[in-house]
C-alpha cells in the first residue's frame, strides 16, 4: 500500500512539475521557468521534452550557462540532439566572446555556425567586425548594425560586478533601446 501511494505522490509531483514549467513557459516568464526547472530538475532529469522546456526557459532569460547539464543529457531523440547541438553552439559562442573580450584572444579565424538567437547575431558580428575601424579606447563597446534590418543596432559591453565580467548586449530599433540581454 506504501508503495502505491508514494508511486501516487511521485506521479502527481512530476505531472505539477510539467504543467508548472508548461504555464510559466506560455506565459513567457522565461526566468521564472527557468530558476523553477533548476529547483526541480532532479524530478524531470529523463524526460527530454521537459529538459527542453527549461534549456529554452533559461536560454530566453540569458542565462546561457545554464544550458550545460541539458547539452550532455539531450541525446536520445532526433530533437534532443538538435536542441542539444543548438545549444552547444550558443554556449560555445558565450565563452568565446566572453575569453576575446576580456583576455584579447583572437577569435577572428574562427568558422562557427550561426543561429537567429540575439547572442549567435551579435556573435557573428563581431567576428566580422572591421578591426581597423575597431572600438575607441577610451570607450569600451561595440556598435554593430543587424545585417538582416538595418534599422536594429546592438551595442556590445563588458560591465564588472564583485566577481566577474557580464556581458552586456543592448538592441535598439531606430534608435531607441527596446531590450537589455545580461549574460552573466
Amino acid at each position: 500500500m506504501k508503495l502505491i501511494f508514494i508511486l501516487f505522490i511521485t506521479t502527481y509531483l512530476s505531472a505539477n512539475v510539467k504543467q508548472q514549467m508548461f504555464n510559466l513557459y506560455q506565459n513567457q516568464q522565461y526566468k521564472k521557468a527557468c530558476i523553477y526547472g533548476a529547483k526541480k530538475f532532479n524530478s524531470f532529469r529523463h524526460n527530454e521534452k521537459l529538459i527542453s522546456l527549461y534549456a529554452f526557459s533559461c536560454l530566453k532569460s540569458d542565462s546561457i550557462d545554464k544550458l550545460s547539464i541539458p547539452i550532455v543529457i539531450l541525446k536520445n531523440s532526433k530533437e534532443a540532439r538538435e536542441n542539444s547541438a543548438y545549444f552547444s553552439i550558443l554556449l560555445m559562442q558565450k565563452k568565446l566572446l566572453y575569453r576575446s573580450l576580456i583576455d584579447g584572444y583572437d577569435i577572428s579565424n574562427l568558422k562557427l555556425p550561426t543561429t537567429t538567437n540575439i547572442f549567435s547575431k551579435v556573435f557573428d558580428l563581431y567576428l566580422k567586425r572591421d578591426r581597423k575601424k575597431d572600438r575607441n579606447r577610451i570607450e569600451n563597446f561595440y556598435i554593430f548594425t543587424d545585417k538582416d534590418d538595418k534599422n536594429i543596432q546592438y551595442k556590445l559591453y563588458l560591465s564588472k560586478n564583485t566577481k566577474s565580467y557580464i556581458i552586456n548586449i543592448e538592441e535598439f530599433y531606430n534608435g531607441l533601446q527596446i531590450k537589455k540581454h545580461i549574460y552573466k
